[in-house]
């Protein structure tokens, strides 16, 4: 197999194990993984170190020191969609395991929702609030895990973008 394609398939999986134990982690420390505000996931963490060290590895090892744009993003999007995959399956294998993981996020969300100001609400619109204090007890663990999925997808492409572009090296002319 391609060293472009191995070393983010390994370091994928390393992080997506990983990614899912911070995840249980998180749960059993009462912290729900699923409630911090995004630029508090772990993941971006998790992202910058393993994406940084994979694209290092690539340039270094195998590319005699000189790694492409299009190079460090492939191999980025190989990191992220392994780690989501795992972490996403995860995450759903856990909330069929745990039950109370799903309640417990149902029941914060709703504390969460029911504490917003009158003015938090009025900007983001009383039918949207509404509808999302509706829709929040029929969540379950397949609507955890594709928001987990998607959201590594999200995080992952900031980060994936600047760090392809940092580690980048031509060769000069």
């Amino acid at each position: 197999m391609k060293p472009l394609i191995r070393v983010p398939l390994i370091n994928g999986a390393i992080a997506g194990t990983l990614g899912s134990l911070l995840v249980v982690g998180l749960y059993y420390l009462n912290r729900h993984p699923f409630l911090f505000p995004v630029y508090f996931d772990q993941r971006i963490l998790l992202f910058g170190i393993f994406i940084f060290f994979t694209l290092k590895e690539l340039r270094e090892s195998y590319f005699r020191g000189i790694l492409y744009f299009w190079q460090g993003a492939i191999a980025s999007f190989i990191f992220i969609a392994v780690f989501a995959i795992i972490s996403s399956t995860a995450v759903f294998l856990f909330s069929q395991l745990v039950p109370d993981f799903v309640q417990s996020y149902i029941n914060l969300s709703m504390e969460q929702l029911k504490g917003l100001p009158a003015d938090i609400i009025e900007r983001i619109g009383k039918e949207v609030y509404e509808r999302n204090l509706e829709a929040l007890p029929s969540t379950n663990g397949k609507d955890l895990a594709s928001l987990y999925f998607w959201q590594s997808f999200i995080i992952g492409l900031f980060i994936s973008i600047i760090m392809s572009v940092l580690l980048r090296r031509q060769p000069k002319p």
